[in-house]
């Protein structure tokens, strides 16, 4: 293949474009919030050429099939957005067990790893205000013309009404009762010595209002609480939505390698009602001891995790314990970095790390088997949506906050969950909360 194609057009706000194609299969939308670097881009594609779809009972090496369909290494176009055509995918929870061989349950009706390749995609530049239509196809000819098949879905969007009010019809949650005994279970198994940790998650299910669909959410929550690792996936007769504010791992090409960098959150706490009150929760979180511990654990184990695939000596925490602030809540991050191996790629990079850790435990492994005697099969959720450009570039975040859909004759029911990061000193109650 050539490098990319590109046409410019007018700035249009993501969201409102995918409201035009959101109810065709295969449409998927990964939006960003438009803050700083990792805000800067947003990117929605239609019509891949060819899809990946590993079932549980699939023997195949599922993360061979995706490098398989990344396909040979080309470069990207200078000064074009980080992707420029290749593969978008989910990889869910446990695909990582295809690693560990824990013996995990599955998630009923859903795949192990779901992913497309898409030879055109519009690329939303948030800082420079502009819309990049990007065509990658077997030479400069295709590329062009899918350039512009790109562009034509920018200027033949239809204006679609946001929709107002209540979005689901019923909604109910796991018993507050069950969650608060996981959490002393969780506890106890702590002062055994059998983990540090885990992050066992509660449920939310109901069904959309008559008329709702699974995109007015999407839309609703890119309105009012945009995430810079939000994403949207519509297949058939699922749907599924993250607003996620975390990114797991991020490859990119640099003249020395593969550069790794992951950005694990761990410590919430809510936003004020007016400013004063906002920066006193905010310094609350950054001086908070247990919060403070949960998250240099899990740094611990994004460290181990990346060592696997990454050149000696590279594997370095660059930040601790940094205060990042979003509509509702304000987060504890941290930042590890990395550069991979020579002859190691951003598959084997996700083969390493998957599932995220911030979303499991430590030690992982052990935090893997407690979360799977405590909580249902998780699918979809606290797995990882991704882009894997072919120039072996890779974005992915963590599936937190997250929605699946399922079509009901012609409504749609959903779940959703919500999970804690328990410790040694942990309060049931104070963790229902949290949830």
């Amino acid at each position: 293949m050539e490098t990319a194609a590109f046409i410019k057009g007018n700035w249009r706000e993501p969201a409102e474009i995918l409201a035009a194609y959101a109810e065709e299969p295969w449409t998927i939308a990964l939006l960003s919030d438009g803050r700083g670097e990792a805000g800067r881009w947003s990117y929605i594609a239609r019509h891949p050429d060819a899809v990946l779809s590993i079932a549980p009972t699939d023997d195949a090496d599922a993360f061979a099939e995706l490098a398989d369909l990344i396909g040979p290494h080309q470069e990207n176009e200078r000064g074009g957005p980080p992707f420029q055509g290749g593969v978008i995918g989910l990889a869910a929870y446990e695909l990582g067990d295809r690693i560990e061989g824990i013996g995990l349950g599955r998630y009923p009706g859903w795949q192990d790893l779901i992913a497309a390749r898409y030879p055109a995609l519009l690329a939303f530049d948030h800082l420079n205000r502009e819309v990049i239509a990007v065509g990658r196809g077997e030479n400069e000819l295709s590329n062009m013309e899918y350039a512009h098949e790109a562009m034509g879905w920018l200027k033949d969007a239809e204006w679609r009404p946001r929709r107002y009010g209540a979005l689901a019809e019923t909604i109910t949650h796991d018993d507050p009762a069950t969650y608060e005994a996981a959490v002393r279970d969780v506890v106890a198994r702590i002062g055994a010595g059998e983990i540090f940790q885990a992050n066992v998650a509660r449920r939310w299910t109901g069904a959309l209002a008559a008329g709702v669909k699974p995109s007015d959410l999407a839309l609703r929550l890119a309105r009012d609480s945009a995430a810079p690792f939000a994403a949207y996936l519509r297949l058939e007769d699922q749907a599924v939505i993250s607003n996620s504010p975390e990114r797991f791992v991020r490859v990119t090409p640099e003249d020395n390698g593969l550069s790794v960098e992951s950005r694990p959150i761990k410590g919430t706490a809510p936003r004020g009602a007016d400013a004063a009150e906002d920066a006193r929760l905010s310094a609350a979180l950054a001086a908070s001891a247990k919060d403070q511990a949960e998250n240099l654990m899990i740094v611990d184990l994004m460290r181990n995790d990346l060592s696997r695939v990454a050149a000696g000596g590279s594997v370095e925490t660059s930040e601790l314990f940094r205060v990042e602030t979003f509509a509702n809540v304000h987060h504890l991050v941290s930042t590890v970095r990395a550069r991979l191996a020579e002859g190691k790629s951003a598959v084997d990079l996700l083969r390493a790390a998957l599932p995220p850790g911030s979303i499991t435990g430590a030690p992982k492994v052990q935090a893997m088997k407690v979360i799977a005697a405590l909580e249902p099969p998780r699918g979809p959720f606290f797995g990882a949506m991704f882009w894997a450009g072919f120039d072996g570039a890779l974005d992915a975040n963590v599936m937190i906050r997250t929605a699946l859909f399922q079509r009901d004759g012609e409504g749609w029911t959903f779940e959703a969950r919500a999970k804690t990061g328990l410790i040694a000193d942990s309060d049931p109650v104070a963790e229902r909360i949290e949830t």
